[in-house]
């Protein structure tokens, strides 16, 4: 199903696992029919943004990170890891912190308790039983997202379908982000505009607005 904001039909982009992904990710998700999330690229420490997000906290931008840990030996064999095997840490309970820094940051937002609920069962304490592979935590998540941006013709496949535009090594922005039009963010009177954020900061600023925003950061002209 293609949707307004699909920019290339019958193509699928491919893109890294995203712990709440950033806007420019969704944004890009969108401009495509399809989207294949890869989970079987090699693990590389490196790659943070899979289990990091930045929001706009009361002093400007904030990392919140999940820790993460590898499966014990006798779990996994002797062959590469990729991130289906990376295993969520319960180290210094990070989903109190997560949810307790969120509520600080987005309280006074106009969409933040219209939303936040959908995203407890990631933020409170059972989420390494409930989601105990990073997999499982961020494909979640993905899944309510895309849902509140109403992003059904971005459908997540198996295998890439017609083109292929792959966006694995790098984080997608559609444009760069200091050209992209502000929006309304609670604490702009503070920080100024911060562009480039989770796409909560979208979600509980915007709301049902939030799918239009995407549309002005992919317009072309």
């Amino acid at each position: 199903m293609i949707t307004p904001l699909t920019l290339h039909p019958d193509t699928t982009i491919l893109l890294e696992p995203r712990y709440f992904g950033s806007i420019g990710w969704y944004a890009a998700m969108a401009s495509c029919e399809y989207a294949l999330v890869d989970y079987t690229s090699r693990y590389d420490k490196r790659r943070k943004l899979t289990h990091r997000t930045t929001i706009a906290d009361v002093n400007g931008p904030l990392d919140l990170t999940v820790p993460i840990s590898r499966p014990p030996l006798t779990d996994h064999d002797a062959g590469p890891l990729t991130w289906s095997d990376i295993l969520v840490s319960p180290h210094d309970q990070w989903w109190n912190i997560h949810r307790v820094t969120l509520e600080s940051a987005y309280g006074r937002t106009p969409y933040f308790e219209f939303y936040i609920d959908r995203f407890l069962p990631a933020l409170t304490p059972g989420v390494v039983d409930r989601f105990p592979t990073l997999r499982e935590l961020d494909t979640f998540l993905d899944r309510e997202i895309r849902r509140i941006l109403c992003l059904p013709g971005s459908q997540i496949v198996s295998r890439p379908k017609g083109d292929i535009v792959d966006m694995r090594r790098r984080e997608p922005e559609p444009r760069a982000a200091a050209e992209w039009p502000p929006y309304y963010q609670v604490r702009a009177a503070r920080h100024g505009f911060i562009p480039g954020l989770s796409i909560l900061d979208l979600i509980f600023n915007l709301g049902p607005e939030a799918p239009l925003y995407l549309r002005k950061v992919l317009a072309t002209d």
